[in-house]
């Protein structure tokens, strides 16, 4: 069955619904890994020791027909010499009939704790509030059940993310609420039942390690839990960075892996197994002058997929304003 028809029949079984399982806000993906923090945690608007811009494309299951992609830009900085940061974050989000595009901006605040801007000692907090577009296309649905409307459905949504981050040296953590809000009638369950209760709790953390001049490795952790259908799903990352005369290349590996599976039917029909969501995504990136070039592809490791293609993700970036003085320490999301 074509990806189209098959989304065809999950949302004519949805019809009587005003948005049938709407997405909630920007999509938890790997963009973070490619030096793009701030798309997870706003604290990290201006936390930098230059401003970033960043464009990343994301297409899944390529030869698919209207299969899942997004596309984000943002741009975050110092307000000058302040403790203040900035930033702004734009995206459409578009899955078979569904779709939804976002705008957010961002206030930080930065408390530098140690003597000097050379010491890297700091606490950033940081809020974050968007409007969402949601649309379901349901032009097509009439030709699989005539009772439905047959037209383009919209509703629009405000929202809030806040959360901070703390910058010790070659140590990192991040911890945000994403949807803080509650949307009544925006999302709506199997059974049709509305919910409002879209907040996401993501925590990160990390450290990178010096092994020679030229070289650092960086292990990482993320999990983040969906409050409202009381999912968990964490990643295990490691990355490495080499000095060149050009810039910096850098590339590692994650590991994604959901807490709670799902039950299906085994080939043959006669037990009931049961799956976790797997993902392994391997990053490789070149920092080149002010430049930034990376790549991730997202592979999913389940025995039951809806297709063996995986996920293809560019990102590119300018960093730019930067400050004369970097911070002593191991840290390429700040340095």
């Amino acid at each position: 069955m074509k990806f189209n028809k098959l989304l065809l029949v999950v949302f004519a079984a949805l019809c009587f619904s005003n948005l049938s399982q709407a997405q909630e806000g920007l999509p938890i993906y790997s963009d973070y890994l490619t030096d793009n923090l701030y798309l997870l945690h706003p604290s990290m608007a201006g936390a930098a020791n230059c401003a970033k811009i960043r464009l990343t494309g994301r297409q899944q299951w390529f030869g698919d027909e209207d299969a899942p992609r997004l596309l984000t830009v943002s741009a975050n900085g110092r307000i000058g010499d302040t403790k203040s940061g900035i930033g702004g974050i734009a995206y459409t989000d578009k899955n078979g009939f569904h779709s939804q595009t976002g705008v957010y901006l961002t206030y930080a605040y930065h408390l530098l704790f140690s003597r000097s801007e050379v010491d890297l000692n700091q606490l950033s907090f940081g809020l974050s509030a968007g409007a969402i577009q949601y649309k379901l296309d349901e032009t097509q649905f009439r030709d699989f059940d005539p009772i439905v409307a047959g037209i383009e459905q919209s509703a629009t949504n405000f929202n809030v993310d806040v959360g901070f981050s703390y910058n010790l040296y070659n140590f990192y953590a991040h911890a945000t609420v994403k949807n803080l809000l509650e949307n009544e009638g925006i999302n709506f369950n199997e059974q049709g039942l509305s919910y409002n209760n879209l907040r996401t709790y993501i925590f990160s953390l990390g450290n990178t390690f010096a092994v020679s001049d030229d070289l650092a490795v960086e292990p990482s952790f993320m999990i983040f839990h969906r409050d409202a259908t009381k999912e968990t799903t964490f990643d295990v990352n490691v990355k490495a960075y080499k000095q060149m005369d050009f810039g910096q290349v850098w590339g590692g590996l994650s590991y994604r892996r959901s807490l709670d599976g799902a039950e299906y039917l085994n080939p043959d029909g006669t037990d009931v197994d049961s799956q976790k969501l797997q993902y392994i995504t391997p990053v490789l990136g070149v920092d080149y002058k002010q430049f930034v070039f990376a790549y991730t592809y997202s592979y999913q490791l389940n025995d039951v997929v809806f297709n063996k293609g995986g996920f293809h993700q560019f990102t590119l970036g300018y960093n730019f304003n930067c400050r004369r003085a970097k911070y002593s320490c191991n840290c390429p999301a700040v340095n």
